[in-house]
């Protein structure tokens, strides 16, 4: 059955939960999305990438600054929803814009809640070594992340990166969503509460955190490193430059701490060491670190700060 929608989203994550809910035959009557952001070496403002895809598609599209004032409230009422559907769109919803759809508000969440509420949470599963994540539609309130979940996926985290996951929760997000909904409009899903434990919020990345502490083992660093991969990318110094590592493994070895070991770049860290696989100095490309090495000498005994 056809529902009437608003879709409320800012990222690429969210673009393939607003194709599919097209392609279901679903009436989005507006697409909500953060304001253009100033963007590149001249900052033009450039549309988020789902306010993007709404145009291309014909789908007026909203930007306000802010949901909390009172002809904002109105205009969303004035929609006449069925439902309202949010994915990382980045504003907190007041509660009348939660109460003004006939079903309500369900966000699609990248995580297993109650673990990663919050902004970040794809990055902080990894960054944590978590086993596993997956993606979650919960029923909104007021809480963060605190809503009923109808349904959930799960998949094995392994050696992905954040980016890698990224993609495989939004396609399977896009899916799950739209199964959610047709089972909610049959009444055949009941929202189920949250645990009460296992709480974690998965607060946004600051710059900071993003330097390797190389005194943590090989193992932390590693998970650190996924799970900043590809963006912001753990950095760490050597020669007077910022160096950001994207892959690397973990290997048995030993040495001074943030020490090159061998010529093909394995840095001694706590507890192992690890093979630094490919790496981004400041202005270029990302690389393997066989080429790094030929343009940027870092022989054994050279120190990583």
């Amino acid at each position: 059955m056809s529902l009437r929608l608003a879709f409320m989203g800012t990222p690429d994550f969210a673009v393939p939960t607003l194709a599919e809910l097209l392609a279901q035959g679903h009436d989005i009557a507006a697409v909500y999305s953060q304001p253009p952001r100033p963007k590149g070496r001249g900052m033009a403002l450039e549309p988020s990438p789902v306010h993007q895809f709404a145009q291309k598609a014909g789908l007026p599209v909203r930007h306000p600054v802010s949901l909390k004032g009172e002809t904002e409230q109105e205009e969303f009422a004035a929609l006449d929803l069925d439902a309202a559907i949010v994915v990382a769109y980045g504003l907190l919803l007041p509660k009348p814009i939660l109460d003004a759809p006939r079903l309500g508000c369900f966000n699609l969440h990248a995580s297993l809640l109650p673990r990663w509420r919050g902004a970040a949470p794809i990055q902080r599963a990894v960054m944590a070594g978590d086993e596993e994540t997956g993606v979650m539609v919960m029923q909104m309130e007021e809480g963060l992340d605190t809503g009923p979940v109808l349904m959930a996926e799960r998949v094995r985290i392994g050696r992905k990166t954040s980016g890698e996951l990224t993609t495989e929760l939004s396609r399977l997000g896009a899916d799950l969503m739209v199964r959610s909904l047709g089972a909610l409009e049959r009444g055949a899903v009941t929202p189920q509460r949250q645990a009460d434990a296992g709480v974690t919020y998965a607060r946004k990345i600051t710059k900071e955190e993003a330097r390797i502490d190389w005194s943590k083992s090989a193992a932390e660093i590693d998970a650190m490193i996924r799970g900043l991969a590809p963006s912001p990318g753990a950095f760490t110094e050597v020669k007077g430059e910022r160096l950001k590592i994207l892959s690397a493994l973990p290997v048995k070895d030993r040495g001074e701490l943030g020490e090159v070991l061998t010529d093909d770049l394995t840095v001694a860290c706590g507890e192992d060491a690890l093979k630094l696989l490919k790496v981004q100095r400041a202005g270029k490309g990302v690389m393997e670190a066989c080429e790094l090495l030929k343009g940027f000498p870092l022989p054994p005994g050279t120190r990583f700060a």
